[in-house]
């Protein structure tokens, strides 16, 4: 799923292309992709884009008499810039927004057709898209530490809680808890004051960090290798592989279809966190530490 650093290039590279151009036509392909139509999608049309903003994981497309497109791009939803007129691709293809300038495809990769398209009227209408979670680069530190305490969760979860924390999901929420040489599992409510300033410090550094990369790798193109899976990165989607700062191989937790990827050593002291399925299967034969998990791998 796109997160805060992949909304914000794109973010940039819809301000250059769209920003104050009229939005000539919507083509919508896909029944599943429009779920409110309050104004209906016509009245947008020959509108000019007034605005750009994200609210949560959703980008929003504002107009004249605050009307807005918010769009949720969930797992596999994408952007695509394409010449002026260009059709939405037949298998992935949801809607093509057509501007003097060029056209935006809104593309979905799988099945699961997941990606939202709502035309709502109003800030109000607007506001019942918000999850109600601080932005993470813009909050200080009493208010983070505040939205972090708020729950007693697993600091996995509480980072990827969007009433907690706008923007921030599975891939980042890795980087961040590395980065701050955290347990995924470690409790909110029970952390000292020193570790939630490492997680504090932990977010802002890795967030900008990844902007930054982005909008460096992106120049002035548009993003077209959206991603979750990145060979920059020190945990997320490496299990398996060295960590980058103690050559440790990379650990994981998978629950349902989410992987929780972690640094033993560098985050729990060398204790391997019991997956959830494996844990139940092997029972007391489940692998404590990293040593008992290279004997048994040698022997």
């Amino acid at each position: 799923m796109p997160e805060l650093p992949d909304l914000t290039t794109y973010l940039d590279a819809l301000e250059a292309r769209v920003l104050g151009h009229p939005l000539e036509k919507v083509r919508v392909r896909s029944i599943s992709l429009l779920r409110t139509v309050d104004p209906p999608l016509a009245d947008f049309e020959g509108q000019t884009v007034r605005g750009l903003r994200r609210v949560g994981k959703r980008i929003v497309f504002a107009f004249d008499r605050e009307r807005f497109l918010v769009i949720h791009l969930m797992i596999a939803g994408r952007f695509r810039w394409r010449p002026r007129g260009a059709a939405p691709p037949g298998r992935n293809g949801h809607a093509a927004f057509d501007f003097p300038t060029g056209t935006l495809l809104l593309t979905e990769a799988g099945t699961k057709k997941r990606t939202t398209l709502h035309a709502v009227a109003g800030e109000d209408a607007l506001a019942g898209h918000d999850r109600g979670g601080i932005e993470p680069l813009a909050c200080s530190a009493e208010e983070f530490r505040d939205a972090l305490t708020r729950r007693n969760h697993t600091l996995k979860r509480a980072l990827t809680d969007p009433s907690l924390f706008a923007g921030i999901g599975n891939a980042y929420s890795d980087e961040i808890l590395h980065r701050a040489r955290l347990s995924p599992v470690a409790l909110s409510q029970r952390l000292d004051d020193d570790a939630i300033a490492a997680l504090f410090h932990a977010t802002r550094d890795t967030l900008t960090w990844w902007i930054d990369h982005l909008r460096s790798e992106n120049g002035d193109g548009f993003p077209e290798k959206v991603t979750a899976f990145r060979p920059e990165m020190a945990a997320h989607g490496r299990h398996g592989e060295p960590c980058p700062v103690c050559q440790s191989p990379i650990q994981r937790i998978v629950h349902a279809s989410n992987e929780t990827n972690y640094c033993a050593t560098c985050q729990t002291g060398g204790r391997l966190l019991a997956d959830r399925a494996l844990s139940r299967l092997l029972k007391k034969d489940w692998p404590r530490t990293l040593e008992e998990l290279e004997q048994r791998r040698g022997s």
